[in-house]
């Protein structure tokens, strides 16, 4: 089994003062890399800074609100300043706006689609370049989440900033494939303050949060369990071993880690010479309609007691 050493490398984590970011940033720590850890208020960044040295890890601080080309460029420029380079950026700030369409605001929309989409961007761009100057490679993760992949109900713009992250890994996994710089999505699932509100999940949540172990048919058949759980993927994708993975769409959560499809065609019908819009009506269901696709996460399976 090969040693994950990150020893030398140094990391910045977005959004990584609690939950998710924060286990990411002491998952990299943990293995050896310094680590810049990022949020809007001082105070949690600053305590996650502790925590990462108390368990003997490096870490500096850097409090600014992702999305910018500025706040990227700051991110960038405190790695290089504290530990000499930039060798992975994870993108894991995020936020929540959850309404309907017909209830969703311009404000709502513009707010998620700025933390987790265009902070994506603006921070791996600023990264890329950096990367690129160096001339060692690097590692891109960005955070997906299931959302995003079968989209969810009253979440119009998570579900959309998700799924252009996965666009985004697929597209530059090629362009930066000749600098050696790999890019990949990872879909987290996980007991946050996001998923505690999910009527199915509350109660085993909450029994978590009282030192109570998860039960065998979340952890492995629905893939739920902490942070820490999943962790481990950042530090394995920015390492020497996963120097040949790039380009995909990684799920971890529990015991269960997985591999996400990419979208593909799965049926197709012909028409010589085109086809009409009666044509098509006569044809599709018993051709390319013949089996719809589902939409939205599947219900966690919860047994009966």
């Amino acid at each position: 089994m090969p040693t994950i050493d990150l020893t030398g490398k140094a990391a910045v984590v977005t959004g990584s003062g609690r939950g998710l970011g924060l286990a990411y940033a002491h998952a990299l720590a943990a293995r050896g890399a310094s680590v810049v850890v990022n949020d809007i208020d001082e105070a949690v960044a600053e305590q996650a800074v502790k925590s990462i040295a108390e368990a003997g890890g490096t870490a500096v601080a850097e409090v600014v609100p992702v999305g910018s080309a500025e706040a990227a460029d700051r991110l960038v420029s405190r790695a290089v300043e504290e530990f000499g380079r930039l060798d992975v950026l994870v993108t894991n700030a995020g936020i929540l706006r959850d309404k309907v369409l017909w209830k969703m605001t311009d404000e709502d929309f513009d707010a998620v689609l700025t933390t987790h989409l265009r902070a994506t961007f603006t921070c791996a761009r600023a990264a890329a370049v950096r990367m690129r100057e160096q001339g060692e490679g690097g590692t891109l993760v960005l955070v997906g989440s299931p959302a995003g992949q079968r989209g969810n109900f009253g979440q119009t713009n998570y579900a959309a900033a998700k799924a252009g992250i996965a666009a985004m890994a697929r597209t530059w996994s090629m362009e930066l494939a000749r600098t050696d710089i790999t890019v990949n999505a990872i879909v987290p699932v996980a007991a946050t303050a996001m998923t505690e509100t999910i009527p199915a999940f509350a109660p085993y949540v909450e029994a978590l949060k009282n030192g109570e172990p998860l039960p065998d048919f979340l952890r492995k058949g629905e893939g739920f369990g902490t942070p820490e759980d999943c962790a481990a993927l950042v530090p394995f994708l920015a390492s020497d071993a996963a120097r040949g993975i790039t380009g995909q769409c990684v799920g971890i959560g529990g015991d269960k880690v997985t591999l996400w499809s990419h979208p593909q065609e799965i049926r197709a019908a012909y028409a010589d010479g085109g086809w009409t819009s009666e044509a098509l009506a006569d044809a599709w269901p018993t051709s390319v309609g013949a089996e719809p696709q589902t939409v939205g996460i599947p219900a966690p399976r919860i047994p009966e007691a």
